[in-house]
């Protein structure tokens, strides 16, 4: 398992095959990654986290989710500091002995990432900056676990 809060770019390709390389027993592995996405005049995104606090809160569901869908192996990775429309902010991969723990084992991830974990999030916009707010529709896809 790998947890991964930087601030630098990386190669989600690299990253999967090497993910994929050590996960031995898998029988599947699933990835994501997260894209800024460049709607509504977005000009930046700038992320906000405790080191002290978001490295372990994000191996703790790691944990979690490698021991709930019998993983094989797990990553994260998530960026903070500045970035751009268009750029890499994170991604998960899982491996399981079959698919349907793999996918189930990502989503949870992503419903995590996306609506607990100590990130906090501004948006640049052509008239301004605003913090991001928690989405009910985030906040619905966590009960589903």
């Amino acid at each position: 398992m790998r947890v991964s809060v930087q601030a630098g770019p990386f190669d989600p390709g690299a990253e999967v095959a090497s993910f994929t390389a050590g996960a031995a027993g898998a029988g599947a592995v699933v990835s994501f990654t997260g894209i800024v996405r460049p709607d509504g005049g977005l000009t930046g995104m700038e992320i906000e986290h405790y080191p002290g606090m978001t490295g372990k809160a994000i191996q703790a569901i790691l944990a979690e989710a490698v021991d709930r869908w019998k993983l094989v192996d797990g990553l994260v990775i998530h960026r903070h500091g500045r970035l751009a429309p268009g750029e890499v902010i994170m991604m998960v991969a899982t491996a399981a002995p079959h698919r349907g723990d793999a996918f189930a084992a990502a989503e949870f991830l992503m419903d995590y990432l996306k609506s607990r974990a100590p990130f906090w999030k501004k948006e640049s916009r052509d008239g301004g900056e605003s913090w991001v707010a928690a989405k009910d529709s985030d906040e619905d896809a966590l009960k589903r676990w």
